[in-house]
């Protein structure tokens, strides 16, 4: 236990011992480490103050003296030098700084010059592509690019034809000289003057002066008779006061003609009727080898497909007024049917029989003449069953005069007129004289008819209609046989108002086209002729442009948010230069194909007024809007869905483009602006500014340089129809009419370009509008604002085919045209009702 216990005693004094040293030591190190630093300098410190500036050892010297020591000279030169090696390795890192820039702004423009070829090269491949192609097709059609034709003239002498067996037996095969009209010829026409022959001197003046208006506006008259395809001699009407020469004088004075060469070959003997008695005093007289274009017409006298049967001339020098004509809506009028007449002279009165014969017993036993009597009868039966309205009268206070066994017109033209305007349908009822096949007081019935919109309901299926070699008359008009009389009213009950709408449409387009005028009627007459013997119509004259020289500046840039097409496919792009469209494609196809059709569509006057160098469009269900050089089908495209459709261009045409054409009035700053907005803009062949103010533009206006022709050109007056005047300028059949402060990007263009491809015969554009008619106010509503229903889209950013600039500028009335004028607006509200009217379709948005 001790030994234990003074074990601990001993370890403990140790333990004690051992830190009592520790603390010690630790103090001591701490002296030392803590006050021998402050005394060591304290003392050098004392040392340098006692032995003066000039005597210190620790303390900062003078600049320079350092370096005077021995042992830091070295030092210093080694630092001067690293000094300025530093600074030459700053310079270097810095230059080489600037050289790792410029290399990568070469990069960036090796990058955009690798990514501009690769889409020179994609271009170029389509354009290869395209170019095999076209290449292709051209030697499999064997088919050069076309021209206007050269125009080739019958030959002065005129060796003369081999004479018919017969006169009766003349046809346009046996009796027209086609070597006078080749192909290519112009159709020219000699006229007659009306004081060369002595029965010139009887003709009624209004006639002689209608006739002269007529012939001074038309195109293909020409006074160099030795070139002449046709000879026009005007017959009649021949006043009631001149005596008519007899047949064999009326032969000697034809024969005298001084170029009738013995049988009067392509000559054209008109005779124009203003009243219902019209004069055949051509009756029983010898033609020879000469047409004969009048109203009235005999059945021995009359040869088919070789005389024309024309319309009265109603209006002779007056124009129609339109706005006297009714509107073509409602369909169904006051009166289902209107008939006004008296028999001239008749074989049998219906009063004086009863009962009347059936029509079996009458085709057995009477003339034909004695049908009238049962339709007296029958119209009275249906007039006096009340089940419908109807008119029907056979007695006039003031008939007037007319052929034997024609039924006469009564009253006033105005007072007829009045009761065909209610009436939905008016009868006509051919000639009791089975030999009178052509009548002129029919004709003047099927003229008032038509300008009022009354459907006309022709009895007798052996009557002549005007022009009904070329005329479709069961589109505008019934024409029922005499013995159906019975079953007319069921006949007429049993047609929709669509139907009867469609025909009073044709019956309305045919009155205007055919009839209206004395120059519709003789442009009708040479027009008949000259597609029977199969020659293309005129081309249609442009409006030449007087450009106005300007400057090209700088070369435009191109607004990065006007040609970013995002991720919409439009198709190959064209590097190509300016590409025209053809021209003159099917001059000759559509004279021997498509003749029957086009006249009867509207437009109408295809044949009346020129064609066009483009060729024009074919709308759907077989309608055409123009004569001339051919149609081209609308729709279709390269086919396929999806991608296919989506990166295809539309259309049939493999390569096409379009021409903008922009109207401004000073406003440079602007119209520079859409200019350069233009740039890159693909499919585009060039632009036109039409420049409609009287001030040319200031001469150091610098126009931008788009890569493109910019035709500038001067109008002669402000007038907003400048805008769809057919430029010569313009060689394409798509027109991009544009506002000089229109913002469209490039896609919106293209896609409506595409668009327009697969709807050519409609305005396809971008800003809408609206217009409905009010009954409660009775009037129009126009709505600009932004809408789900449309009916206009304002050309203010539209395509549209050039065809339509011909229609506008050159058929369409000039009433409209003078109403834009005097308002200085409403030119695109014009242009929609001009081409809806056309193709009953809507303009596409």
């Amino acid at each position: 236990m001790q030994r234990n216990g003074g074990g601990v005693g001993v370890g403990g004094q140790t333990w004690v011992l051992r830190r009592v040293r520790l603390t010690w030591l630790s103090f001591m190190l701490f002296f030392i480490l803590v006050f021998f630093p402050l005394i060591a300098h304290y003392y050098l410190t004392t040392i340098d103050e006692a032995g003066g500036p000039d005597k210190r050892i620790f303390g900062p010297r003078p600049g320079g003296e350092l370096c005077e020591a021995k042992h830091v000279q070295d030092l210093c030169r080694i630092r001067e030098s690293v000094s300025e090696e530093l600074l030459q390795l700053e310079a270097k890192r810095q230059e080489l700084n600037g050289e790792i820039a410029r290399l990568n702004l070469r990069i960036e423009a090796c990058k955009r010059s690798i990514d501009s070829a690769k889409q020179d090269l994609l271009q170029l491949k389509n354009v290869i592509s395209q170019t095999e192609h076209s290449y292709k097709e051209l030697m499999a059609q064997n088919q050069p690019k076309l021209s206007l034709p050269v125009r080739l003239l019958p030959d002065k002498e005129d060796p003369g034809l081999p004479p018919p067996k017969s006169a009766r037996s003349c046809r346009l095969r046996s009796c027209f000289d086609y070597a006078r009209c080749p192909l290519t010829s112009g159709f020219p026409v000699y006229v007659y003057d009306t004081s060369s022959y002595p029965w010139g001197n009887y003709l009624d003046p209004l006639v002689k002066q209608a006739f002269a208006a007529s012939v001074k506006s038309n195109i293909y008259v020409n006074d160099n008779p030795s070139i002449a395809c046709l000879y026009l001699v005007l017959v009649g009407e021949i006043l009631e006061s001149s005596p008519l020469p007899s047949p064999s004088e009326l032969e000697q004075q034809l024969k005298a003609l001084p170029y009738w060469r013995s049988d009067g070959h392509n000559h054209v003997l008109v005779h124009f009727s203003r009243k219902s008695m019209a004069q055949n005093f051509l009756y029983n007289v010898s033609t020879g080898r000469a047409v004969v274009a009048q109203s009235t017409f005999l059945e021995q006298q009359y040869r088919e497909g070789f005389d024309l049967v024309v319309s009265p001339l109603v209006h002779a020098l007056s124009e129609p007024n339109f706005l006297e004509v009714p509107p073509q809506v409602p369909v169904k009028r006051k009166y289902l049917f209107t008939f006004q007449g008296e028999r001239v002279e008749s074989l049998r009165s219906s009063l004086q029989e009863a009962p009347p014969q059936s029509f079996e017993e009458e085709l057995e036993g009477d003339s034909p003449a004695d049908y009238d009597d049962r339709i007296i009868g029958t119209l009275k039966a249906v007039q006096d069953s009340h089940l419908d309205q109807v008119l029907v009268e056979f007695t006039c206070k003031n008939p007037k005069p007319s052929l034997l066994t024609e039924w006469a017109l009564c009253g006033e033209r105005e007072e007829r007129l009045e009761v065909l305007k209610a009436s939905t349908f008016a009868l006509v009822i051919a000639p009791g004289d089975g030999q009178l096949v052509a009548s002129a007081g029919c004709g003047m019935r099927l003229f008032e008819a038509l300008e009022v919109g009354a459907i006309p309901v022709v009895l007798g299926d052996h009557s002549k209609l005007p022009y009904h070699q070329l005329i479709r008359w069961t589109e505008a008009a019934i024409i029922v046989p005499k013995p159906r009389v019975t079953e007319l009213h069921f006949l007429l009950r049993s047609l929709s108002d669509n139907d009867m709408l469609a025909m009073r449409r044709q019956g309305r387009f045919l009155w205007e086209t055919y009839f209206s005028t004395s120059e519709n009627v003789l442009s009708t007459i040479l027009a008949s002729i000259r597609t029977s013997i199969q020659v293309p119509a005129a081309p249609i004259k442009d409006e030449p442009a007087h450009e106005i020289p300007h400057k090209a500046g700088k070369l435009a840039g191109t607004d990065a948010n006007l040609a970013d097409n995002g991720d919409l496919d439009l198709g190959p792009v064209e590097t190509e230069p300016p590409y025209a469209s053809p021209c003159f494609l099917r001059n000759f196809t559509y004279t021997a194909a498509d003749t029957y059709r086009a006249w009867n569509r509207a437009p109408g006057p295809f044949h009346l007024f020129p064609h066009t160098p483009l060729d024009p469009v074919l709308p759907s269900e077989a309608k055409f809007l123009g004569s001339g050089t051919g149609f081209r089908p609308i729709g279709g495209g390269s086919g396929g869905s999806g991608k296919e459709f989506q990166a295809a261009l539309g259309g049939n045409v493999p390569r096409e483009q379009f021409t903008v054409v922009m109207l401004t009035y000073e406003r440079e700053e602007v119209l520079m602006n859409s200019l350069e907005r233009l740039n890159g803009l693909p499919y585009l062949n060039k632009v036109v500014v039409v420049w409609n103010s009287p001030k040319p533009p200031s001469d150091d206006l610098l126009w931008p340089d788009i890569g493109l022709p910019i035709v500038v050109v001067r109008t002669e007056k402000n007038s907003l129809n400048n805008r769809f005047l057919p430029w010569d300028v313009v060689e394409t059949e798509a027109i991009l009419s544009i506002d000089d402060d229109a913002h469209l990007r490039h896609d919106e263009i293209m896609f409506g370009f595409r668009v327009w491809r697969e709807a050519r015969d409609r305005i396809v554009g971008f800003p809408g509008r609206y217009h409905a008619w009010d009954i409660n106010h009775q009037s129009w509503l126009y709505n600009s604002n932004y809408s789900c229903e449309l009916s206009m889209v304002l050309t203010g950013a539209a395509f549209f085919h050039k065809y339509y600039a011909y229609l506008y500028s050159y058929v369409m009335p000039q009433a409209i045209r003078d109403m834009v004028d005097e308002y200085i607006n409403c030119e695109d509200i014009a242009m929609n009702f001009l081409v809806s009217h056309i193709t009953r379709k809507p303009p596409i948005k």
